[in-house]
């Protein structure tokens, strides 16, 4: 497969447009520092997902988890592969779907493969995303799915580390809330608890479907 490179400003100005499509009003945001941008290759068309040069660390994050019980996501998922994605109950269209899309892929896993995965929400409108209210709605999606919330700067300043920016949520005039944030997955290897993969919204669950497997066994796609 031939392989693209993208500079920093690329990676910002892909982070803009997955804000974009999350139904920001914002003309354009920050990306983060230079701490969070990465350069990529691979990822030819939207529906794949995109090997980063330059892996990003873990969040050092520790959140609520739907049980109400302390998460320590560095200590809970190191060692395994790990999907972890930022987004809100609330969400009308991409969160859902990016969820669902991923759990059509779990249920494709063997037992052993699906103990062995750890798929992590990390809420970005936690005023309004308990863990009860959580808890539910990621049952809908897959009962095995982890999802956290807590304080939202923590949250915020986990989500800039890897890249992805979010504002706090707002109301809008017809009561519906609406939470500003990045829309992509990142993908962790279980050999070095690093994300070196991102998916954006044009991921399908072919995608994940077909990834997932290398994922788990530290290889990437």
């Amino acid at each position: 497969m031939h392989l693209r490179r993208l500079t920093t400003a690329a990676v910002a100005a892909a982070t803009v447009l997955a804000l974009a499509s999350c139904g920001s009003d914002d003309d354009g945001a920050d990306g983060g520092d230079d701490t969070a941008a990465a350069e990529v290759s691979g990822g030819q068309r939207p529906d794949e997902g995109t090997v980063l040069d330059t892996p990003f660390e873990k969040p050092d994050l520790v959140l609520t988890d739907t049980d109400g019980e302390p998460y320590d996501l560095r200590a809970e998922t190191a060692g395994h592969a790990t999907l972890l994605y930022f987004g809100y109950t609330n969400c009308p269209d991409i969160c859902p779907l990016t969820m669902s899309n991923i759990a059509v892929a779990t249920a494709g896993l063997t037992d052993e493969q699906r103990a062995d995965l750890r798929v992590v929400f990390v809420t970005t409108d936690p005023e309004r995303d308990t863990p009860e209210s959580l808890g539910a709605w990621l049952d809908a999606q897959d009962p095995d799915f982890t999802g956290l919330t807590g304080d939202f700067e923590a949250i915020q300043e986990a989500a800039e580390s890897v890249g992805i920016y979010i504002e706090p949520s707002v109301e809008n005039d017809d009561g519906s809330i609406e939470s500003t944030h990045g829309t992509q997955v990142l993908g962790f290897l279980p050999t070095d608890d690093r994300g070196h993969v991102l998916y954006s919204e044009g991921v399908t669950s072919e995608t994940f479907t077909r990834d997932l497997p290398k994922l788990l066994e530290g290889e990437l796609p």
